[in-house]
Formats: C-alpha cells, structure tokens, sequence
C-alpha cells in the first residue's frame, strides 16, 4: 500500500503524516506548490506536486508520477473564498476521483464534514459553500466504482488526542481534535471492513478501532 494524501499540507493531512510514519505506511505527501516541496524534502518527506486547480491531464500524471495505490482526499481551499472552494473542494475532488477511475485505483478515502449530507444544517454553519462542496463531491464519490470510505469528522480542533471516539447521530453535533482524525484515517487505511462505509464522528468514550470497523 502507498498512500497518497491529497493535500498533505492542510492541518488533518499534516498530522496523518505524523500517523503513517509511526505505522510505517508508505505514503508521498501531495503538495501544491514548489516552497511547500522543498519544506518538506528538507524534512525527508516524500512528496508530489498536485494542483488540484489544473487540468485533468496534468493532475493524471501527478496521481500516476505518485506510484500510489491509495488516494486519500483532505484538501480544501481554508476559507480562500466561494471559488476557490468550488475549484478545489469540489470539481479538484471529483478530478481525482476520475482520474482515480482511469488509472485503475480502486481505494479512495474522502475526509468531508459533518452534516455535508443535511442541507437544514448549512445556513447555521457559517459556511455554506463549503457543506455544498462537500456535500455534493460525496454524492459523486457514492456513485462510482471506487472502494471508497468517508469520513465525517464534527467541529475540529487543535486539542491534543484523546484517543477515543463516538459515532453521531444524524441531528447529532460535537467536536474532535485533528490528531484524532488523522489516528481514524489510519484505522481505515488499515481496515478493508470499511469499504463503502461512512463514519460521522466525534470525541467520546470508545476505541477508535471499535468506532471505525
């Protein structure tokens, strides 16, 4: 297994890289510009220049330069405004997943949102473009052949780990440390049990291995 994050630069994807070294996963960190690159190289990380703002040509040959055979999705404009979501949390998503398609990779893992798939949520959440985006690269995701898993983690925070999770509910809210999303995406990289599953989740009181199965 070779895992490649797409947007390895995010917080979530920061941290995961943490996670698969220390499970010896092998992984190369997609990153979108040459200074992050180089950052990272300084680092011994391995990495893989994907933006997903371009073409569909151009993000192929990044995916297949990547030898992977694992894509796992965390990138996202960062609140950069309604058309950079659009380009990148949407169609940069559904790019993937067809050149994923193309490609012959079957294993793709989403990170989305909570309450993506409940539009009486969006309005309240503040960031309405974003649950749009999110909601609808998920809806395109269930629709192909991928062995694909998704994730939808509650609020997120930059809390240490508490190591311990719980499933939400559908009108069910909470919040999560991102080091506890990372250790969850691990737990699906490991398990094929979670192909064609979705996960909403929150900190609570159980094993994330009892969680996500």
């Amino acid at each position: 297994m070779k895992v490649l994050i797409i947007g390895a630069h995010g917080k979530v994807g920061h941290l995961l890289i943490g996670e698969l070294q220390s499970k010896n996963i092998d992984f190369v960190a997609g990153l979108r510009s040459e200074e992050q690159i180089k950052a990272y190289k300084a680092n011994n990380i391995p990495t893989q220049f994907l933006d997903l703002t371009s073409s569909l040509d151009d993000i192929t040959k990044s995916i297949k330069e990547s030898g992977a055979d694992v894509l796992l999705f965390s990138a996202g404009a960062g609140g950069a405004g309604s058309d950079l979501t659009l380009q990148i949390d949407l169609d940069g998503a559904i790019k993937t997943m067809m050149v994923a398609e193309a490609l012959g990779i079957k294993r793709y893992i989403m990170v989305s949102s909570i309450f993506s798939d409940n539009r009486d949520k969006w309005d309240a959440s503040g960031i309405k473009p974003y649950m749009i985006a999110k909601h609808y690269a998920d809806v395109h995701l269930r629709g192909t052949d991928l062995d694909y898993t998704i994730i939808h983690p509650g609020v997120l925070t930059n809390d240490e780990s508490i190591g311990k999770i719980k499933s939400l509910g559908e009108n069910e809210s909470g919040s999560i440390p991102r080091i506890d999303v990372a250790k969850s995406l691990v737990e699906i990289l490991q398990n094929p049990s979670t192909i064609k599953k979705e996960y909403s989740i929150a900190s609570g009181d159980e094993p994330i291995s009892d969680v996500i199965k």
